[in-house]
């Protein structure tokens, strides 16, 4: 040990294995919801053998991955040895049991169907650019496949629904709809930032935008909220159309699905379809303008990277910088759920 240096502060190999070894618990968790275990043991206690056999699961792999789930905090056992008992930790409870309607599962369906085997191509994506998807196989694009199966496009719509409930529950709290009227959301799937928004804003009414597969999709869950006299379906397409005018226009991780011609094109179509003291609103994982500390929307970013080649994530001072190129005066950022944020521009 060099001189000065002491064991509290010496150099360790932590951080180093337990990145290293991230994929373990990962795959875990995906596998879990894979299996609908949390659904499955939604309001009941189970052994090991009971849990096991429902699951279909062989004898050896029972004790490991229960108990795995349980010290990851995602299961809490009562007892020990084969008469202990599994049940649903909290959040799991809430949040993966497909039952309930604060489900989000659809999110790690997808990461464990196609992004996980993916993300092994990290390499190939580094050195040469490309996307690293189906289209590697000679398959169509990410957006062709799911949009051409009604039920693949029905799961994609779901993992992205409840990958923004939070963010979009954030934004109806921290961003100040009272001198507005009419919102605009492109890309707007299941309609969920309109439902979200309209439920706590009950002044405003919304349009949500979205390719014509979409729309019967949006309609099922707007019609079901009751809120179809506050919130209209527009099929459309933002590469080929103008966007519906409104006082402000939404877009919930939009830009960073495109390069940055098609990012520049969609802010010039934005504030095109405001008016004078409108905003535009992007909710992405933005990176921090040193690319220092989001983690998440860093490796977000590379996710991008891997599904489509020329896509990236950004940072608010380049959302800023596009923003001013095309006329946007006014700028802020609002922290919504853990590394998402609302970048904001006033035209």
């Amino acid at each position: 040990m060099e001189q000065g240096t002491t064991l509290e502060n010496s150099p360790s190999p932590e951080n180093i294995m337990k990145t290293a070894t991230g994929f373990w618990p990962s795959k875990v968790l995906l596998s879990a919801v894979e299996f609908e275990l949390f659904t499955k043991l939604a309001g009941r206690s189970l052994t090991a053998e009971e849990l096991g056999t429902e699951l279909g699961l062989h004898e050896r792999a029972w004790y490991d991955f229960f108990d795995t789930l349980v010290a990851l905090k995602f299961l809490d056992r009562e007892g020990d040895g084969p008469e202990g008992k599994y049940r649903n930790a909290a959040d799991t409870d809430l949040f993966l049991d497909k039952n309930k309607p604060s489900y989000i599962g659809g999110m790690p369906e997808m990461l464990n169907r196609r992004l996980f085997g993916f993300w092994n191509d990290l390499e190939d994506a580094l050195m040469t650019g490309k996307a690293q998807n189906e289209t590697k196989g000679g398959g169509e694009s990410v957006f062709g496949e799911i949009y051409s199966d009604p039920e693949r496009l029905e799961t994609f719509l779901e993992a992205m629904t409840g990958f923004q409930a939070g963010n979009f529950m954030m934004l109806g709290e921290k961003f100040d709809f009272s001198r507005y009227k009419t919102v605009s959301d492109i890309g707007g799937a299941l309609a969920l930032l309109s439902r979200v928004i309209a439920g706590r804003h009950e002044h405003l009414t919304f349009t949500s935008f979205d390719l014509p597969p979409v729309a019967p999709h949006a309609r099922n869950r707007v019609d079901a909220a009751g809120l179809t006299d506050r919130i209209k379906i527009v099929e459309g397409d933002f590469f080929k159309d103008e966007l519906p005018p409104a006082d402000v226009i939404t877009m919930g991780m939009i830009l960073h699905d495109w390069n940055l011609e098609d990012k520049k094109m969609l802010i010039r179509k934005a504030y095109d379809a405001l008016p004078e003291g409108g905003a535009f609103i992007a909710v992405e994982h933005l990176i921090d303008d040193a690319r220092r500390e989001n983690i998440f929307g860093l490796l977000m970013s590379l996710n991008m990277l891997i599904e489509f080649g020329e896509a990236f994530d950004f940072s608010g001072a380049d959302f800023r910088g596009w923003c001013s190129e095309v006329g946007f005066k006014e700028f802020d950022v609002l922290h919504l759920a853990g590394p998402a944020f609302a970048a904001v521009a006033y035209k």
